[in-house]
């Protein structure tokens, strides 16, 4: 097996101690589910993927993105399920604020 060298990170180690891998990630035609969803955030939180490389990747916009960050900062993953996201959503005037910013 050849492992290929790399300047751009393969392992974090996110809040709660566990470990988040390059091969944790959801593949890029993925179905949605909340876990999923808290696994993509925490991976962009963590530098352990670029922000502009989690949209293109799997083809999110702005607004998703950043909905799915507010929801997993105040609530947590929970919060990521379809249902909970139309339930917790906020106004569009109180959506200023980015979490997830570069």
């Amino acid at each position: 097996m050849f492992i290929r060298k790399s300047s751009r990170l393969r392992t974090v180690t996110i809040d709660d101690g566990s470990i988040l891998s390059v091969a944790d990630l959801p593949d890029a035609d993925t179905r949605w589910v909340a876990s999923r969803k808290q696994t993509v955030v925490l991976a962009v939180l963590h530098g352990l993927i670029d922000r502009d490389d989690a949209l293109r990747r799997y083809g999110l916009s702005d607004d998703e993105f950043n909905s799915w960050c507010r929801a997993s900062a105040a609530r947590g993953k929970a919060a990521l399920t379809v249902t909970a996201l139309l339930q917790y959503r906020q106004p569009q005037s109180d959506q200023s604020t980015d979490t997830c910013a570069d």
